[in-house]
């Protein structure tokens, strides 16, 4: 099924939880659609208005702050936020993890080279943390992508178009447009995959994202799938899920604008961000320490996914 006609038959849902009072703003709030509040006990915090949406994060991280962090597999925590925005995202669930790269090796999960998909419920017992990789081109990735140290498909060469790069290290960077030609000349990327747009870098938001008419939609809503690094050279990835009635229609694609989602990775603490392929591909797993795995689904498979598996666990 297609994006547009899962949000076809996804408005009526959103409709009666309007009109029923589920997604509204609360009794006595008085509420601007251009910002982002998020749950604080019974009420909520505004933390971001759209007229006053900073074009630099400095790494403060407020909503790391109010994430309370759960254990997961060794080098995983993960925790989540109630979001109010405007619109379609007037409830949305934000599902936060922060990975350790010492302790957690990445690598890729290339279903398209032998003419696959895959989906996040294909991850065997020792994976930590599973997620698609990337944005899609029906049943190919978009760009380039490293696996195992060799190139699966080479670069293409867009303003926003960044990419993600693990190193033989095991070291994450998430490498900016501009750099991405000359990461591939350097051939030391153990994996890598590009995705689009970028959402920071050295904590800017990019021009694209704070005026319209430069090549982004910028009112487009939409569920969200990012990844970015702390200053520290952790990760963070972050999905948001519509959470209206109980999160029964979580997998529906409704939620952040694309600056709204470079906020909240800023918020989170992120020096660079970017966007990964979200609507009905955002998918996620994560392991709880006790092995248990938690699980939200996309609606369709994709032809590349990312792994994580603790270092401690390996033989």
């Amino acid at each position: 099924m297609t994006l547009p006609a899962v949000r076809r038959l996804a408005a009526p849902a959103l409709a009666i939880a309007l009109g029923t009072g589920v997604v509204g703003a609360g009794p006595g709030m008085a509420w601007s659609g251009a910002a982002l509040a998020v749950r604080d006990g019974a009420g909520w915090v505004t933390w971001w208005r759209e007229e006053a949406a900073p074009a630099r994060w400095d790494g403060a991280g407020p909503l790391a702050e109010r994430v309370t962090w759960r254990p997961g597999v060794d080098g995983v925590e993960w925790g989540e936020l109630q979001l109010r925005g405007a619109s379609e995202a007037w409830r949305t669930r934000v599902v936060v993890a922060r990975i350790d790269p010492r302790r957690v090796a990445l690598s890729l999960v290339p279903a398209f080279t032998g003419e696959g998909n895959w989906t996040i419920h294909e991850a065997d017992g020792g994976v930590a943390l599973a997620l698609d990789a990337g944005q899609f081109r029906e049943s190919l990735p978009w760009g380039w992508v490293v696996h195992g140290g060799r190139e699966l498909l080479s670069p293409q060469y867009a303003p926003l178009a960044g990419a993600v790069v693990v190193e033989a290290s095991g070291a994450v960077r998430v490498v900016p447009p501009e750099g991405v030609a000359a990461e591939r000349a350097r051939g030391t990327a153990r994996e890598a995959f590009q995705s689009y747009p970028m959402l920071l870098h050295e904590g800017a938001v990019p021009a694209p994202l704070l005026a319209a008419g430069r090549g982004v939609d910028l009112g487009h809503r939409d569920a969200r799938l990012a990844l970015g690094t702390l200053a520290d050279g952790r990760l963070v990835v972050a999905l948001t899920r519509f959470d209206a009635l109980g999160g029964a229609l979580g997998r529906i694609p409704f939620g952040l604008t694309s600056p709204e989602m470079a906020a909240v990775m800023g918020a989170l603490g992120c020096r660079e961000a970017l966007l990964l392929d979200g609507g009905i591909s955002g998918q996620l797993l994560l392991r709880e320490a006790d092995g248990r795995a938690r699980t939200w689904s996309g609606v369709r498979r994709v032809p590349l996914g990312l792994v994580g598996r603790s270092v401690s666990a390996r033989p």
